[in-house]
């Protein structure tokens, strides 16, 4: 936006006393200073990172991993705040109508990003156009799991009962519109069975009923799936990845099962509101993406079955595009609304 014929440098440097210095020169210094003091300064005060669920989850323990990291690079306090409720609206809407200024951070993920923008007929932010991507974090796919009584092993054999007995099995989700819901959706729609869908407010209680066999299957977190799968109280017969997980390598995918191009989970990564300074981005994909490569971030997240990523804002641009337009077709072909 600076006047092409006045550098900063020459604005900084004008006589201020003089004609030169007009009303739209001193408007162009005005609207210059604050990007070049970010670009030498930046982070000069503590950052927020809003995080739209409550503390204690998947979500929030990624959130502050990276804060804790990029805190000690950038010197300055990386505060977490999370901003629970409405399927991460409330959080994401915050986020959004931030100041551009680079010291609001928003962990975004495929539910505030994709699922629930396509759920709802009105939301108050566009995922596409309210936000700058800064780095994709991690993408988490899920684990298919079934109660023992189930006589399967395979992905297979799940298929092959859901066709002999339709609309007789059930599966949990943690909810209308979750991740845990879509995946199981897509792989309803992508091999033609009929399992029936019984939503649960939250993963704790859907888990309990999974576990004493009032349903039969469930599209979930590996870290949360596999004590369970260990203990011998639940069975793992898949993968949604588009690769085995080296965490648990013997457990195949979907699509090694014989459903091709099948691939689903959940994904995380920062994001700050649009409008904000590409320096100031730029600093914090540096550092973000730092943070992923680092040793002890990268064990843990592979120890929970979990791909760390660090990919360029480009990328993690055209990943939530692609995203949010995958999710949109599955969610109008199931028909799945909030309730």
């Amino acid at each position: 936006f600076f006047f092409k014929q006045k550098t900063a440098y020459e604005i900084y440097q004008c006589d201020w006393s003089s004609d030169v210095c007009s009303s739209d020169l001193l408007a162009a210094a005005a609207l210059c200073m604050p990007v070049l003091a970010c670009a030498q300064n930046y982070p000069s005060k503590p950052i927020r990172l809003i995080v739209p669920q409550p503390p204690g989850g998947g979500n929030d323990a990624i959130a502050r991993l990276i804060g804790g990291k990029l805190s000690i690079a950038l010197k300055q306090q990386v505060a977490v705040d999370n901003r629970s409720g409405a399927g991460g609206l409330i959080g994401a809407d915050l986020a959004a109508k931030s100041p551009p200024d680079g010291y609001t951070l928003f962990l975004g993920n495929v539910a505030t990003m994709a699922i629930v923008p396509n759920l709802q007929k009105k939301v108050p932010y566009d995922p596409l156009k309210d936000f700058a991507p800064v780095s994709l974090i991690a993408s988490a796919p899920l684990i298919v799991v079934v109660h023992p009584s189930l006589p399967v092993k395979t992905v297979k054999e799940l298929i092959a009962l859901a066709k002999a007995k339709p609309g007789q099995l059930n599966y949990a989700s943690n909810g209308i519109g979750s991740s845990t819901h879509l995946a199981t959706e897509m792989f309803k729609l992508m091999t033609k069975i009929n399992l029936v869908h019984v939503p649960y407010k939250g993963l704790g209680p859907a888990t309990t009923d999974l576990l004493s066999g009032q349903m039969q299957v469930m599209f979930s977190s590996a870290v949360a799936m596999m004590p369970h799968v260990k203990a011998g109280r639940l069975r793992a017969i898949a993968m949604t990845g588009a690769k085995r997980s080296s965490a648990i390598p013997d457990i195949p995918t979907v699509m090694e099962a014989g459903v091709p191009d099948y691939e689903s989970g959940s994904w995380y990564g920062i994001l700050v509101p649009a409008g904000t300074p590409r320096e100031a981005i730029d600093i914090l994909h540096k550092e973000i993406a730092a943070a992923v490569r680092s040793p002890d971030i990268t064990d843990r997240l592979v120890a929970e079955a979990v791909l760390p990523v660090g990919d360029t804002p480009a990328e993690f641009a055209a990943h939530i595009q692609k995203e949010f337009a995958r999710i949109g077709n599955v969610i109008r072909s199931s028909g799945a609304k909030f309730e």
